[in-house]
Formats: structure tokens, C-alpha cells, sequence
């Protein structure tokens, strides 16, 4: 009887491992085919992963909290007619683990063995370089920040880790930076501090200009005084590093315009009424961004691109993420697809759609995948503007701020006046390997004035 192998599924294009949250089938279980196997989480969404054939399940590689690559063959199933009774005792298996990370690039082995026979063992209590094991894991962050920071190969193995099986983490890499560069010797778990001060402030990323995680070494002390602290669930920390390689990636840049958006809103409050009784569901103002956005990136192509080395790959079709909020605080972006095949009704029912899965859970995979271009509205919580973060591997991300009543010089054909005026402020952050300052400001001022021209006598 076969055996057949269940692998982790690709769960979008920039996610390159899952988290396996809980196994429902057990060693010994019957499976049938498309039956949830396990729960598996990214740092976009949580889903089930169906078995892909009928049989038993024969024995499972990871366990709860691991985190596996893309492809890795994470079960086996034992196919054939006589597989239903077959019982197989429960396993033990071999457990791989690696620090979680959501940066795109795949897992890398090095496989040069230690030098151990030129590094004598240390006898001060730090681990000698014999008991770190050969053709160690290295996580691409690991392997960057020692790029970054000029550590050396045969250096970085005999680095002591604290991770699982004596590997090397990212905390391990930069604490050993950092006794570098003050004389002091690393030993796995010991945070380093420099000899002529016990506290070490904390280097915030935002206080830098361009900052990230490989260039910079932060130094983690205990917090004093009357303070809370709070761990980060799975989602923040995997947004976190996902932002910190978004800014790591991509040299940001930043322009803003404003839009005079008085038409569209009277249009609005004209309509949503009949539009909702008519369509049975709510026009909201995102449908309207994204419609003036669509027809922006058709006279401007190259904002709908991904960089893959020294390619620029221009995306055909235009799918629109929108940024969503959780409940809980964090976000999620569900993907409006083909955005450029719908009209205005279609486009408010994939907005609504989405917007409701999202807070309530119930997003599937794909329906955050394959995103070209993302908008975020910053004004739903009251952000005049803001700088937004590039949504990977994409290279731009448009935030639409508060509508707000202004006085406003008008020109007429009777001279200037001043009028109120519903404004909104425009920013977009863009990629500047591929977006120079005219496209993206050229891009940025077609849409302003695609809201600004929008017909106040215009049918649903």
C-alpha cells in the first residue's frame, strides 16, 4: 500500500512558511479526501489543511508550534483498500523548529561542517565550539544580519544558540554584535551590556530613518517603574517582522496631494439609501477610492509591479487589497480581485463581503492572495494622513485620510471666492528602486483628481 505525502500548501504569494496550530487526525486515523488534517496560521490568516487522498493517516513530521516551510512534507498518508484497517501505532517523530519569520525567502542550509580542530574548548563555562553541531540551520535573517554586520562564516558557527537543537537566533546573532564590539565574549542566552554602563537604552527603529532589523542592535533591558507588560500574540509578531523586511526591502518614498471630494459625498448621502434598497448592500466611500484607483493604474501600469531581482514584473490583471481592521487590533488585507472587470456594485459587494469575513473570522487563504496594489483608509479612525508601510512584494500603497469640511479658495468665472469644501488628504508610499518621485506623484494626482471630477448627477 502507498504511501502518499501531504506537504504544507502555499498560502499566498509572499508566504513562505505556517505555524501548525492543532493536528485534527491522529497516527492510526481514517482520513477521507478534502478532510481537515490540521490548522495551520500564517501571519495573514488561519485555515485547515485538507488531506489530498483517502487512506490512514501513517505518522506526522511536526507538532503543535512548529514552523514549517512551504512544500515540506508535513504528514503521510497510506493509501489502498486495506488501509481503513490498518492501525498504526503513534510515533514519536523526528521535530524540526526554527524562529518564526515571515520573510519570503526560503529556508537555507549551510552545509560546511565546523572547524572544530582550530578552536580549542572554552573552560570559562561558554560552550566550546565542539558542541555545536554540523551542517547547522541559519535563517535568511540570521544570514543577513551577519552579512550586514561582516561576521564570517567559519565565525558565525562558532557562534553558542539558543534556539532548539543549539541554533543561532536572531537575539544570538546581534547580542553577539554587540560583545563584539565591546570586548565581551557571547554566551547563548546572556544578554550582553556594555562594562561602563548596566542599562543599555533600547534603539527604536522609528527613531531612525530607514532603519531595520539587520541594521540595527538592540539591546533588550528589564522595564523599571509602575509598568505593564504584554506579550505579543502570533499575528502582531509576524506583522511586525513582515513590516520591518517591507522597510528592509524597499527604499520608501512618500508624496501627498489633497482631493476636493464634496461631489462624491453629496452623491453618497444622496444614494445610500436607494442604493442599499436597490443592491441590498451599503455603498461606503472604499468602493469609490478603489474605483478612481482601477482607472489610474491602467494610464500608469508600472505601479502594478512586483521586483523579482533585477526584473520588473508588471501585473495584467488588478487586484486590490484593502487594508482591514480586526477586532483585536491587528490587520488583515482580504484581495479584491480583478477590480478592473467590476463596476461600482460589484465593487461595493466584494468591499462588504470581505470586510465582514474579516471581522468575523471567516476568511479562506485565497481570499488574501495575489494582491497587486493595496489602499488603506487611515480616516476611519479619525488620521487626517499617513506614511504606510509597502505591502510585499508589491510597490505601492495608497492611504485615503478623514474627509474634512475646510474653507477653500474656489476659482470662477467671477473671480476667487471662498467656499466649504469636503477635503481629504491623499498619501502614497512607494518603492523607489522602481517608483521615481514623477510616477508616483504623476499616479498620486491622477487619482485626487479622479475623486475630485466625479459627477454629482451620476446613476447607480
Amino acid at each position: 500500500m502507498p504511501l502518499v505525502d501531504l506537504v504544507m500548501p502555499k498560502m499566498g504569494e509572499s508566504i513562505m512558511e505556517a505555524t501548525i496550530l492543532k493536528w485534527l487526525k491522529q497516527p492510526g486515523d481514517a482520513v477521507k479526501q478534502d478532510e481537515s488534517v490540521l490548522e495551520i496560521a500564517t501571519d495573514k490568516v488561519d485555515s485547515e489543511v485538507p488531506s489530498t487522498t483517502e487512506g490512514v493517516l501513517e505518522e506526522v513530521l511536526f507538532q503543535t508550534n512548529d514552523v514549517v516551510p512551504v512544500g515540506s512534507v508535513i504528514a503521510r498518508v497510506r493509501t489502498g483498500a486495506a488501509a481503513a484497517g490498518v492501525s498504526v501505532p503513534s510515533a514519536e517523530p523526528p521535530v524540526t523548529r526554527r524562529e518564526p519569520s515571515v520573510r519570503p525567502e526560503p529556508a537555507v542550509m549551510v552545509n560546511q561542517p565546523v572547524q572544530t580542530a582550530q578552536t580549542p574548548p572554552k573552560t570559562n563555562g561558554h560552550a566550546s565550539a565542539s558542541a555545536i553541531p554540523a551542517n547547522r540551520f541559519y535563517s535568511p535573517l540570521v544570514l543577513n544580519i551577519a552579512a550586514n554586520e561582516g561576521v564570517p562564516l567559519h565565525e558565525l558557527e562558532n557562534i553558542p544558540g539558543s534556539g532548539n537543537e543549539g541554533r543561532v537566533t536572531k537575539k544570538d546573532i546581534l547580542q553577539y554584535v554587540e560583545g563584539k564590539k565591546i570586548g565581551r565574549p557571547y554566551t547563548a542566552g546572556q544578554p550582553i551590556a556594555s562594562p561602563r554602563t548596566s542599562v543599555a537604552p533600547a534603539i527604536s527603529l522609528a527613531s531612525i530613518p530607514g532603519g531595520s532589523a539587520t541594521g540595527v542592535s538592540s539591546v533588550t533591558t528589564a522595564p523599571s517603574g509602575n509598568v505593564e507588560i504584554i506579550e505579543m500574540d502570533r499575528m502582531r509578531r509576524l506583522i511586525a517582522d513582515h513590516m520591518v523586511h517591507s522597510k528592509h526591502t524597499s527604499p520608501h518614498v512618500t508624496s501627498f496631494t489633497e482631493a476636493d471630494v464634496t461631489n462624491l459625498v453629496h452623491w453618497r448621502d444622496r444614494m445610500k439609501k436607494d442604493f442599499e434598497k436597490r443592491e441590498g448592500t451599503k455603498i461606503t466611500f472604499t468602493p469609490l477610492f478603489i474605483e478612481a484607483i482601477v482607472r489610474c493604474i491602467k494610464k500608469y501600469p508600472l505601479i502594478n509591479c512586483s521586483i523579482e531581482g533585477d526584473k520588473i514584473i508588471i501585473k495584467k490583471d488588478i487586484n486590490i487589497g484593502m487594508a482591514t481592521a480586526l477586532p483585536n487590533g491587528n490587520l488583515i488585507v482580504p484581495v479584491i480581485r480583478q477590480a478592473d472587470q467590476l463596476n461600482l456594485v460589484g465593487l461595493a459587494r466584494q468591499v462588504n463581503a470581505l470586510a465582514d469575513s474579516a471581522r468575523q473570522n471567516k476568511l479562506r487563504p485565497e481570499d488574501i492572495q495575489g494582491g497587486t496594489f493595496t489602499m488603506t483608509n487611515v480616516g476611519t479612525f479619525g488620521s487626517l494622513m499617513g506614511t504606510p508601510i509597502i505591502n510585499q512584494p508589491q510597490v505601492a500603497i495608497l492611504a485615503v485620510g478623514a474627509i474634512k469640511k475646510r474653507p477653500v479658495v474656489l476659482e470662477t468665472p467671477d473671480g476667487d471666492a471662498i467656499g466649504i469644501r469636503h477635503m481629504m488628504y491623499l498619501s502614497m508610499s512607494y518603492d523607489h528602486r522602481i517608483v521615481d518621485g514623477s510616477l508616483g506623484a504623476s499616479f498620486l494626482t491622477a487619482v485626487a483628481n479622479e475623486l475630485e471630477r466625479f459627477s454629482p448627477d451620476r446613476e447607480i
